[in-house]
């Protein structure tokens, strides 16, 4: 008997999205990659306007950017081999670039890659890292908001199955009552898998992670406005703290996650990010780190970072740790007058 006979829809009449843009003979260009690299350049975009503002170079940005995206793919990359067959990476590493085009890459490996990357090269150029983590934690987001619709057309990283299941009619109106159709139909999956083991709808949790990366972006431009302490290099932090707390609740629709034995791996690196996220940013405003406020910068970021710092920076540094102070003492009297 035919099951799908029974619905009010014709689910089996969906078409998908293709993973290709378009092809060239035998080589085809993956909107996946498409996606990743609009985020990247409007990321780089963005970046060079704050970077300015900052006083890092044009140069210094354009540099990171392009060292700092292959790395960070190159880690991504790796990640995923190492806890999709680690016996595979031992016994044949060489798969891990000639396998490339065949899928896999794992968004915290290119983080930790990034940020290794980031440290280096804010050492070799003497601009303290914070400098960098405030373009890179709002062009994370922006990369990742952007970079997660390849995972749309690729029919894949979804979630579970959407509510109303088994009856796809009641599935599909869940999900018609809040997106639009092209993301609804591409939502059905008819080919059964580890990963959907049912034909039915499944949770887009692409989309939720994308609109919540640019939500978090959002956070970050409205404390740079309008929250007096922010400081250059606050923005990796609350990066930190966003996207752990946005991943591991995502994981808990996800059915591909990577894991060792029950444990999800993204989940445990996502607690991670946020336990660091949080120790750093308390830490850093209670002690006043290289405390170099967003809404004035002025020129401490050249020589600010390595053993040779220039006496300049530490001067202009000390000024800015006391007009903090000074703000923090008016508030204090502000509020026992009240």
């Amino acid at each position: 008997m035919d099951l799908l006979g029974l619905f009010l829809y014709d689910h089996e009449s969906i078409t998908h999205f293709s993973e290709d843009l378009f092809s060239i003979g035998s080589l085809s260009i993956k909107k996946y990659a498409v996606c990743i690299l609009i985020g990247a350049v409007i990321a780089l975009i963005v970046g060079i306007r704050w970077a300015k503002k900052i006083g890092m170079t044009e140069d210094q940005v354009y540099t990171a950017f392009g060292f700092g995206l292959v790395v960070g793919v190159l880690g991504a990359r790796i990640f995923y081999c190492v806890f999709d067959d680690f016996h595979k990476v031992i016994t044949k590493p060489w798969t891990i670039i000639t396998e490339f085009r065949n899928g896999g890459l794992a968004i915290n490996g290119g983080i930790i890659a990034a940020i290794i990357f980031a440290y280096l090269y804010c050492r070799k150029i003497k601009v303290h890292p914070f400098f960098l983590g405030e373009l890179a934690g709002p062009g994370f987001l922006i990369g990742q908001a952007c970079g997660r619709w390849g995972n749309f057309f690729n029919h894949e990283a979804h979630g579970t199955l959407v509510p109303g299941f088994p009856d796809l009619d009641a599935q599909r109106n869940w999900l018609s009552s809040f997106l639009p159709k092209f993301i609804v139909d591409n939502m059905y999956i008819n080919e059964v898998s580890d990963v959907a083991p049912n034909v039915g709808y499944y949770h887009p949790t692409f989309l939720y992670e994308s609109a919540f990366n640019l939500l978090g972006l959002g956070v970050i431009l409205l404390l740079r406005k309008f929250y007096k302490k922010y400081m250059v290099g606050d923005a990796i932090f609350i990066y930190l703290v966003w996207y752990g707390i946005l991943r591991f609740f995502i994981e808990m629709l996800r059915t591909d996650a990577q894991t060792v034995g029950a444990l999800k791996i993204a989940q445990l690196f996502a607690i991670i990010y946020v336990v660091v996220g949080v120790v750093g940013f308390v830490l850093r405003h209670k002690f006043n780190y290289v405390p170099i406020l967003w809404r004035e910068p002025g020129d401490a970021c050249q020589g600010s970072f390595g053993k040779k710092e220039d006496k300049k920076v530490q001067e202009e540094q000390e000024i800015v740790k006391e007009e903090v102070n000074n703000v923090e003492e008016v508030e204090d009297t502000s509020e026992k007058g009240e």
